[in-house]
C-alpha cells in the first residue's frame, strides 16, 4: 500500500466539557441528556445534519412494547417513555395493539423533538462534525479529534461516550473486537405512496419480483403516523456486506436505492392501475443491524436472556424476542420468552415453528422480562471511557434481542449516568458500583 506523510500541525481545542458523547443516534442523545440532567457540561458530536440515527435518517419508525410479557407491568420507561408521551400529544405516534410492534412514530417529528431535548438540557451540539482520531495521555482519553466545515479541532472532556454504532473510538483505542460469523444484513427503508394492503403484494412480488431484480426475501412495513397514504417499506435485505467498511457501505447504500426504485416499477406494472405509486422519502442512512462488537467485562448471552436471569445492578429490562435476520437465505428467526420459536422465509413462502423451552427441558413459569447488568458496558481499560450501542458485547442470540431501539435507548441512558457519576465522584469506570448506576437510573425515571 502506498502512503503519504501528513504534515504535523497543532490542533486547536474547540470545545471542553465534562462529558463528550460521539454519535447522535437516540442512544447517543439519551446518554447526553442523562448526563446533562445530572449536572454535567455535555458536548454531543454527530456526523449527519440531524439526530436520531436509524430512527430518523434510517426511517425505521418503530419502537417495541414497553410492557412485560403479560402486558401488566411497564418495564421500560425513562427517556423512551418521555419521548413517546410528547409524540402522542403532537399526533406523531400510532399505538398498536399487537405485541410485536407497539408504536409507530413520525421520524420527522422525532428529529425535531430530539433537537428540543438537546436545547432544553443545555447540551452543546455539533452537527456535520466527523470523528477522526483520539488523543491519549497517561492511559486516559484526553480528547477526540473531529473535523467539520471549520476545519480540524480537538474536543477535550473528563469522560467520553462512544455511541457511534460501529465503535470508532473503541477501534482507535485498540479495544479488542470481534465479528459475528453471521452478521445480520442491513435494509434500506423508504416511504411509499400508494395502497398495497392485503396479500396481493406478496403474490405480485413472488411471481414477478425477479423481473426487477427483487428476490423472495422476508421484509416488513409500518404506517407513518400523521402521513395519510404513506407506508414505510423495509422489504429486502442487502446481503454480502459489512457496513463498518466504506466500500461495502457504499455498495449497500446504492443497492438499497435500486431496490426501492425496482419496487415502484414492480407496482406500476403489476399493482393497482388506479394507484399513483411513488417514493416520497428515501433513507439518508442505511438500516444497519450489525457490524462489529467490542469486548467488555461480561458478554450478554442468549440463555441468560431468555430464561430471565436477574442481576444486582441491572441497566436494562426488555421483552423483545431474539430476532435474527438470516445472512443469506431471506429468512428470519424469532425466539420468544414464553418458548415460541418461529422462522419465516420470503414473502410468506414458508414458516416453521417450535418451542425452545421444551427442547431445553425447562419447566415452570417463563420469564416475564429479561435484564442485562452494568458489567456488559464496562471495559477493562480506559477509566474515563464507555461505549454503548449496537456494538454491544453479546452472543448471536442475545444480540438479536438487544439490538432494537427500545433496548439501545436504555443502554444510552445507562452510559450517560455512568459518565456523570464517574465525573462527579472522580471514580474510574472500572471502580464504579453498578448498583449506584441502577439507583440513579431509577431516580431519573427509568424502570430498571
Amino acid at each position: 500500500m502506498q502512503t503519504i506523510i501528513e504534515p504535523q500541525k497543532k490542533i486547536p481545542v474547540i470545545a471542553e466539557a465534562d462529558v463528550c458523547v460521539l454519535g447522535g443516534s437516540c442512544t447517543g442523545v439519551f446518554a447526553a441528556v442523562r448526563a446533562a440532567r445530572l449536572g454535567m457540561r455535555v458536548v454531543l458530536i454527530e456526523q449527519l445534519g440531524s439526530l436520531g440515527g436509524v430512527a430518523t435518517a434510517g426511517l425505521v419508525n418503530i419502537w417495541h412494547t414497553l410492557m412485560d410479557m403479560d402486558d401488566r407491568e411497564q418495564i421500560i420507561a425513562g427517556l423512551t417513555d418521555e419521548v413517546i408521551t410528547v409524540l402522542k400529544t403532537r399526533g406523531a405516534l400510532t399505538v398498536q395493539d399487537n405485541r410485536s410492534s407497539t408504536y409507530n412514530f413520525n421520524p420527522m417529528e422525532l428529529t425535531i423533538l430530539l433537537d428540543e431535548l438537546i436545547k432544553e438540557n443545555g447540551i452543546r451540539l455539533m452537527l456535520h462534525t466527523s470523528y477522526s482520531a483520539v488523543a491519549e495521555e497517561g492511559g486516559r482519553l484526553d480528547a477526540v479529534i473531529v473535523e467539520n466545515r471549520d476545519g480540524r479541532g480537538a474536543v477535550r472532556a473528563k469522560f467520553f461516550v462512544d455511541a457511534t454504532g460501529d465503535g470508532y473510538v473503541c477501534r482507535d483505542l485498540g479495544i479488542e473486537r470481534y465479528v459475528s460469523d453471521y452478521i445480520q444484513p442491513p435494509t434500506a427503508c423508504f416511504h411509499l405512496q400508494g395502497n398495497v394492503e392485503g396479500k396481493d403484494l406478496k403474490r405480485i412480488w413472488k411471481e414477478h419480483g425477479a423481473e426487477f431484480g427483487l428476490t423472495d426475501d422476508w421484509g416488513w412495513s409500518a404506517r407513518v403516523a400523521g402521513l395519510r397514504g404513506i407506508t414505510m417499506r423495509a422489504d429486502m435485505h442487502i446481503f454480502g456486506v459489512r457496513c463498518d467498511r466504506a466500500e461495502d457501505l457504499t455498495r449497500a447504500e446504492v443497492e438499497g436505492r435500486r431496490q426501492a426504485r425496482a419496487m415502484i416499477e414492480l407496482l406500476k406494472k403489476y399493482g393497482d392501475p388506479e394507484e399513483n405509486y411513488a417514493i416520497t422519502n428515501l433513507c439518508s442512512s442505511l438500516g444497519v443491524r450489525e457490524t462489529v462488537h467490542y469486548r467488555t467485562r461480561m458478554q450478554a448471552n442468549e440463555t441468560a436472556l431468555l430464561t430471565g436471569e436477574r442481576y444486582d445492578a441491572p441497566i436494562l429490562k426488555g421483552t423483545y424476542p431474539v430476532d435474527i435476520h438470516h445472512h443469506g437465505d431471506g429468512g428470519i428467526t424469532f425466539k420468544y420468552l414464553d418458548g415460541r420459536r418461529r422462522t419465516k422465509w420470503g414473502k410468506g413462502t414458508r414458516t416453521e415453528t417450535g418451542n425452545w423451552r421444551e427442547e431445553m427441558g425447562l419447566t415452570g413459569e417463563p420469564a416475564k422480562y429479561y435484564q442485562i447488568p452494568f458489567d456488559v458496558l464496562v471495559g477493562e481499560r480506559y477509566e474515563n471511557f464507555i461505549a454503548a450501542g449496537r456494538m454491544i458485547n453479546a452472543d448471536e442470540g442475545a444480540y438479536g434481542a438487544l439490538r432494537v431501539m427500545v433496548n439501545l435507548n436504555q443502554l444510552g441512558e445507562a452510559a450517560g449516568v455512568a459518565a456523570a457519576l464517574c465525573c462527579e465522584h472522580g471514580t474510574p469506570l472500572q471502580s464504579l458500583d453498578g448498583r449506584l448506576v441502577s439507583e440513579t437510573l431509577r431516580k431519573g425515571g427509568s424502570a430498571v
